[in-house]
């Protein structure tokens, strides 16, 4: 038995302890059917009622990729299938040139991990084709993919947001609503989704230990300044000015398009054996008792289903480090 069998029975939550917590925190897992073929304009794929991403086809050059998880979209687990499905059609699609990613649920991009399933059904997955675990796999596809990426931010965006947005190629944010962070720190444990590898080489070294060990959360404003965005602007224009960059960008050549983003990922993005190590330190800290301390105290208090603990991730985390 290794020692990941000995420990699953108390990682993150005794499974007695959240037997009550189960029924308020857990969505089916519906996938989304990601790689039909490209229907008409304005299609959106629908395969069923709960699912917690979508695809809309705005045109065969041109997708929003729309996360919807409420309360808070949290990922987990049992989101890692639906994202799969979409992640091999954006790189599999010849005719895709840009996607978007974004959220319909108000005040959140998309939060940390799903803490209630046990890290068995996490470290069980197999891992995909760049022999990766799925979660670094996944965005680490998204960044090498021939098609451009972008995020639309609003609201929070921690743990796997933050981390996704990390891997896309650009970033834009609702300024007056944004709270962006790597919220992990605060709960004793590692980013596992390549922060440590994307963001020094994205904001220089001195303001990617700020980001990480501070566990704070970073305004519209600083996080423009500090490049973790490309532009922060007024919530009522992100989502003009965001259509009509992706509907530029499609209206391009998609080789040209492709080999331009090729050379500058030779030149800025980080090898997978950095996210790979990032992940082992992920689930290597995820075991320390501190960390399981902290985790239990945060969803004492509301993790997962409390608005007000959601949303001030940060100070929560210094609250119950204060044991």
């Amino acid at each position: 038995m290794n020692r990941f069998s000995r420990t699953r029975t108390k990682l993150f939550l005794n499974a007695r302890s959240i037997s009550a917590l189960l029924a308020l925190s857990s969505l089916a897992p519906m996938v989304v059917n990601a790689a039909d073929s490209v229907p008409a304009e304005h299609h959106e794929e629908k395969s069923q009622a709960n699912q917690q991403i979508s695809v809309t086809k705005i045109s065969p050059a041109y997708w929003q990729v729309t996360f919807h998880n409420p309360p808070f979209n949290i990922f987990g687990p049992e989101s890692i299938p639906q994202f799969e499905k979409v992640v091999a059609a954006i790189e599999t699609d010849p005719q895709l040139k840009v996607v978007v990613f974004q959220s319909d649920v108000p005040g959140y991009f998309l939060t940390h991990y799903n803490f209630v399933p046990p890290l068995s059904a996490s470290t069980s997955l197999p891992n995909g084709p760049s022999r990766l675990h799925p979660i670094p796999d996944m965005l680490s596809r998204i960044s090498r993919s021939h098609v451009v990426s972008i995020a639309k931010l609003r609201g929070r965006v921690t743990g796997v947001g933050s981390e996704l947005s990390l891997a896309s190629d650009m970033r834009f944010a609702a300024r007056e609503n944004l709270q962006i962070s790597q919220w992990e720190v605060g709960s004793a444990f590692v980013p596992g989704g390549g922060p440590m590898a994307r963001l020094p080489r994205l904001i220089g070294r001195g303001r990617a230990m700020e980001v990480l060990l501070s566990a704070d959360n970073f305004d519209g404003d600083t996080a423009e300044k500090y490049g973790y965005v490309n532009r922060a602007m007024p919530d009522a224009q992100l989502d003009a000015f965001v259509d009509k960059l992706a509907r530029r960008i499609a209206s391009f050549d998609g080789d040209t398009l492709a080999d331009v983003k090729q050379a500058v990922n030779y030149a800025t993005l980080p090898p997978d054996s950095e996210l790979s190590a990032g992940w082992d330190l992920f689930i290597r800290s995820v075991q320390r008792p501190e960390a399981q301390y902290r985790i239990n105290a945060l969803m004492k208090r509301g993790l997962q289903t409390d608005p007000e603990v959601e949303r001030n991730l940060n100070q929560y985390t210094e609250e119950v480090g204060k044991h």
